[in-house]
């Protein structure tokens, strides 16, 4: 496994989001906007639980199968800046099926898995630090959700490494 996919799911743990409608919610973020906006079959990312307002925000989405979170298998990636407020950030998918998502927090915006960065996957699965040493996924079951003729609503809190945990803030 690389770097890139254990900072990408260093920080999965559990915490809810509320989930609201789509339209109910602030300015979609990403170059497929439009798609969320219109409720069109899409993944409408909404990221919490920020350490700091800098850096970029990366997500993937993956296929729900054996190869998820295995570098360069990811369907479709997006990079925005992070700013202030909610960062939602809409995702367009093949058609229905069943996904995951993998959210990492660059926090100094250096396009490297660094300490400092923070991460998290679909389904908020409580990871250890033990995961990341002996490369352990979580169960594709925890992290996997379907999308089916619509934006599917997708809430990811974000963890941190601190000391030798590895936790929201």
């Amino acid at each position: 496994m690389s770097k890139m996919f254990l900072a990408g799911i260093l920080a999965a743990g559990t915490a809810g989001a509320l989930m609201a409608p789509v339209a109910a919610q602030g300015a979609t973020l990403g170059p497929a906007a439009a798609l969320c906006d219109s409720n069109a079959t899409a993944v409408l990312v909404d990221v919490r639980g920020f350490k700091a307002r800098t850096g970029t925000l990366r997500v993937q989405i993956y296929n729900a199968d054996k190869s998820y979170l295995e570098k360069r298998k990811w369907l479709e990636r997006v990079d925005v800046p992070v700013r202030s407020g909610p960062m939602q950030v809409c995702v367009p998918v093949k058609g229905p099926g069943n996904y995951v998502v993998s959210v990492r927090h660059d926090i100094n915006g250096n396009g490297k898995s660094d300490k400092s960065d923070g991460g998290g996957l679909s389904g908020n699965p409580d990871m250890k630090l033990s995961d990341f040493i002996f490369k352990r996924k979580p169960k594709l079951a925890q992290v996997s959700f379907a999308v089916g003729g619509s934006t599917k609503r997708v809430p990811i809190t974000l963890n941190y490494i601190n000391g030798l945990s590895f936790d929201p803030v």
